[in-house]
């Protein structure tokens, strides 16, 4: 997997919201850190083209995030921070289904498709609940399984453990890490993203780090101290 920033800035009007950015992601796992309205949101969903670039252009395994968008989004999933929006039919296996079956996939080949995806998170027992049955490790886990089961090749979660108690924090984290797919993850959560090989630090819609991740962390606590 090869993202590519290439001179990519984002407007709102007169607004700087993203600062023009240059650089190339192919980590298997990448942190985002920075103060709420930093710009990291903005770059993460540059990336999957929830946002559109006003000048330059991103890349994803070489597919255009504007003129290639559908390309991009098979392989990009985004799980969003509140998962509960992102569930859209009211029984978990039904919105698990919603993807992989506007892509073709019917009959006994869609029943193990969705199977397989409930298994690989643990969560065959939630297939027949309502979202608002769940708890909120339980939301993040049917949220992922409804993006792993269409099959990206990278998974952007932006801020997964918000206002999780403990428990949930660590299922959500275990998730995490043991995914064999490339995750971009934004969070506060300095803890889940500590042992990453790369993180970005944002400021003022600026890329201000890029490295290991102590470094990133400290220059973050300077940055939100000052």
């Amino acid at each position: 997997m090869q993202i590519i920033f290439d001179r990519a800035e984002v407007r709102f009007g007169a607004q700087m919201a993203l600062e023009p950015l240059t650089l190339t992601l192919n980590e298997r796992r990448i942190g985002v850190i920075g103060l709420n309205g930093s710009g990291k949101t903005t770059f993460a969903r540059l990336i999957n083209g929830l946002i559109k670039p006003s000048a330059g252009k991103v890349t994803v395994n070489g597919h255009d995030t504007v003129a290639e968008a559908k390309a991009v989004l098979s392989l990009v999933g985004f799980i969003f921070q509140n998962p509960a929006n992102q569930i859209i039919l009211p029984i978990i296996r039904d919105d698990i289904a919603f993807g992989p079956k506007i892509r073709g996939l019917k009959g006994g080949e869609l029943t193990r498709a969705v199977d397989a995806v409930l298994s690989r998170f643990g969560i065959s027992h939630l297939a027949e609940r309502r979202p608002h049955e769940l708890s909120g490790g339980e939301l993040q886990l049917a949220a992922l399984a409804a993006v792993m089961v269409t099959r990206p090749e990278v998974v952007i979660f932006d801020e997964p453990t918000n206002q999780l108690d403990l428990k949930n924090r660590v299922v959500v984290e275990r998730a995490i890490r043991n995914l064999d797919e490339n995750a971009i993850v934004i969070s506060h959560d300095l803890a889940l993203i500590e042992d990453f090989g790369r993180v970005l630090v944002f400021h003022a819609g600026k890329l201000v780090f890029d490295g290991p991740a102590d470094e990133a962390i400290r220059r973050y606590r300077e940055i939100a101290l000052s």
